[in-house]
């Protein structure tokens, strides 16, 4: 047995989830968020909790029934709290301002960058050297932070770029002389 996909999710106070057919909805505090689930994967709605059977032990379903009970579980973590990720702009010149809605970013091109989060993902500049981006997806909110991350990479040599709130850059030595 899967030991993640065994433990039941509990459904706290305001929260509200609804099963039709293969598609979960989680309703709470923060917005909505549905997805469609795995037809095989079996998912009961009990009074506060879900639980989540798989109907075999071969190898897909086994592999399936814990990402299944994950993805349920951050749906009802997101809605109740939501998720932030946090990024760091390190280098002399770089910085970010946000223009409306927009993220302006000016990481040594001779262009800011600039890039438009998509709906229901927010984006905060608290410094010109920090960037949050937030929502209640964390799948969407870790691919727009990848997003924002890959416009500089951080580099081994000078520790320069976008990096990850407590990210670790392994540095690499340069050249030497002869």
């Amino acid at each position: 047995m899967s030991r993640i996909g065994k433990k039941p999710i509990e459904v706290p106070s305001g929260v509200t989830v609804t099963l039709n057919n293969n598609v979960i909805t989680v309703k709470g505090p923060k917005g909505e968020l549905s997805r469609n689930v795995h037809p095989e994967m079996d998912v009961k709605v009990e009074e506060n909790q879900i639980v989540i059977e798989r109907p075999s032990d071969n190898k897909e379903h086994r592999s399936l029934h814990g990402t299944t009970r994950s993805i349920i579980s951050n749906m009802v973590e997101g809605v109740t709290k939501g998720y932030e990720k946090g990024l760091e702009l390190i280098g002399v010149g770089y910085r970010a301002t946000k223009s409306g809605s927009k993220l302006v970013l000016n990481v040594g091109y001779s262009h800011p960058v600039e890039i438009e989060p998509e709906q229901g993902i927010e984006i905060e500049v608290p410094s010109n050297t920090k960037v949050l981006v937030k929502g209640i997806d964390k799948e969407r909110v870790g691919a727009i932070a990848a997003n924002i991350r890959s416009v500089r990479l951080p580099e081994p040599y000078k520790g320069k770029g976008i990096r990850y709130e407590g990210e670790y850059v392994r540095r690499k030595e340069g050249k030497t002389g002869k």
